[in-house]
C-alpha cells in the first residue's frame, strides 16, 4: 500500500489548519472542496456565483495540476449550492471547464450554507498522470 502525499500550491488558497488542499494515495487526487477565493487576497470573489463557481474550479485546476493530474483525469465531482436558483449559472461555468467526452459523475445539492458566505463549493477526485507503461 502506498503512502498518503499531501498536495500544497500557492496558486489556490492556504487551507485552514484542519485539512489539506488535496491527498494523494494510491494513483488517485482526493481535492478537497474549494469555494470562490482569491488565493492571493483570501477573500471571496464579488460578483455571484458565476464568479464563485469560476474562481473555485481555477483554484481545483491549479491544486490538481500541482498533485500531477487535470480536469480530464477528473472521475467525480460533488458542487454544494445554498439554493438551487444558481444551478444553471453554475452549469454555465461548469461547462467552461469540463468539455471532454466522457463527463465526470457528478452531484449536486443544496445546503443550508457554506463557509465564508460563498454560494458554492466544489470538490472533486481524479487519477494521477501517469508514464506510459513498456
Amino acid at each position: 500500500m502506498s503512502p498518503t502525499e499531501k498536495v500544497s500550491t500557492d496558486k489556490a488558497p492556504k487551507p485552514l489548519p484542519q485539512f489539506s488542499q488535496a491527498v494523494k494515495y494510491n494513483g488517485m487526487v482526493y481535492c478537497s472542496g474549494s469555494i470562490g477565493f482569491d488565493p492571493a487576497t483570501f477573500t471571496l470573489v464579488e460578483g455571484g456565483v458565476k464568479n464563485e463557481t469560476r474562481r473555485a474550479l481555477q483554484n481545483l485546476a491549479a491544486v490538481l495540476e500541482a498533485a500531477g493530474s487535470s480536469f480530464e483525469n477528473v472521475l467525480k465531482v460533488n458542487i454544494f449550492l445554498t439554493t438551487m436558483e444558481n444551478f444553471a449559472a453554475m452549469n454555465e461555468v461548469y461547462d467552461e471547464f469540463f468539455q471532454q467526452n466522457v463527463k465526470p459523475c457528478r452531484t449536486c445539492v443544496a445546503v443550508y450554507q457554506l463557509p465564508f458566505q460563498a454560494s458554492v463549493e466544489i470538490e472533486c477526485t481524479a487519477f494521477l498522470n501517469t508514464a506510459p507503461k513498456l
